[in-house]
């Protein structure tokens, strides 16, 4: 009979051998298990590079958004604001106005980039945000009818919920034959999206100035003002929502390929598609009720994340980042251009982002896969 022991020390050995170097543009970051045995990570560097960079323009971009508006900050001052000290005047501008602004572009921007992200993964189209296929319309029309006064008693982030949802459900039982891919999938989300926005107008034009005035906001998308309890369940929502996300990432990198390859490799396409779905309600529905519908961010968020990182994944943290990033510059650029006159920055992310789609409609190659 043949001995057991050479295949014994054969494994030994095996586990003791030296691991293999990490693939050309990648780090490798590796690390004992409690119970034994090594656990390794690949890290693609220009991901990194990107996420890095992205977060310094951010960081940046919000100590120049602090700074700067009506009362200029001098950079001491703001130093001395944001460990605790400084004047009253300038406390009470940072730490009352801007500050709460500040992290509500950041946590809109981030959402409505995400959900960009996934959603054109998921049809593998660029041009499938939640603000071009409806659903922003959708969480906006739910959100003023909770404003204007129908008998509903539901709150508005959770009506803009309802109305993201009802706006994704027509939207994908209207291709159902077709998928969630191709122009069939969009030309029937504009179609829903525009249903949804005569509502929002019929549901104006028929309450008196007042009402109509406080739900404005939710009609062109504005951060001012926002309230505190509706941050704070946005900032819940993004957590799980982002989790969620990279959980899914390998599902999502599979998803720009055939439904048939994605089977052939394993992944649950029908479920994963639902999930994906679900994380993208979530996250506009949210973000719709903090800020109104600011569509664009949806759009170029994910699109600059996609030209910095790794064209082999799918770019969910950049995503965020680049989102918060443009939200952020563009309600600054609201704030300060016309200042003392304020531009919503809804509409001046619509005047960035209507050339920025125009150059992606006339690109020849649109598609994710």
């Amino acid at each position: 009979m043949m001995s057991l022991f050479p295949l014994a020390r054969d494994a030994t050995a095996a586990k003791r051998a030296p691991a293999l170097p990490p693939p050309s543009g990648c780090w490798r970051l590796a690390w004992q298990r409690p119970g034994g045995g090594e656990a390794s990570l690949l890290i693609t560097r220009r991901s990194a590079l990107a996420n890095a960079g992205l977060l310094l323009a951010l960081l940046v971009a919000s100590g120049v958004y602090l700074a700067l508006g009506s009362v200029h900050l001098a950079p001491r001052s703001l130093a001395a604001v944001l460990v605790g000290g400084g004047d009253p005047v300038a406390r009470f501008m940072v730490i009352e106005l801007r500050l709460p602004r500040l992290v509500a572009a950041c946590l809109t921007g981030a959402a409505f980039a995400v959900a960009g992200c996934l959603m054109q993964t998921l049809a593998r189209n660029r041009l499938a945000t939640p603000g071009i296929i409806g659903i922003d319309n959708g969480a906006t029309a739910f959100a003023v009818a909770s404003v204007v006064g129908l008998g509903v008693s539901l709150a508005p982030p959770a009506m803009a919920l309802a109305g993201a949802a009802t706006a994704a459900a027509i939207t994908f039982g209207l291709t159902a034959g077709g998928g969630s891919r191709g122009y069939r999938f969009i030309v029937a989300g504009i179609g829903v999206g525009a249903v949804f926005g005569a509502v929002t107008q019929l549901l104006l034009a028929r309450v008196d100035m007042d009402t109509a005035n406080a739900a404005y906001p939710w009609t062109v998308g504005t951060l001012n003002a926002r309230p505190a309890g509706a941050l704070l369940v946005l900032g819940a929502g993004l957590a799980v929502g982002l989790a969620m996300a990279l959980q899914l990432s390998r599902a999502l990198s599979l998803m720009r390929f055939s439904d048939a390859v994605a089977q052939g490799l394993g992944s649950r396409v029908g479920c994963r598609r639902w999930q994906v779905l679900a994380v993208s309600v979530l996250l506009t529905g949210l973000a719709v009720a903090v800020a109104g519908p600011v569509g664009m961010v949806g759009l170029i968020g994910p699109e600059i994340a996609r030209s910095l990182s790794c064209p082999r994944g799918v770019p969910i943290v950049a995503s965020a980042l680049a989102g918060a990033l443009v939200m952020v510059l563009a309600d600054l650029l609201g704030r300060v251009l016309l200042a003392p006159i304020e531009l919503p920055v809804g509409i001046v992310t619509a005047v960035v982002g209507g050339p920025w789609l125009l150059w992606i409609l006339l690109r020849p190659h649109r598609s994710l896969a």
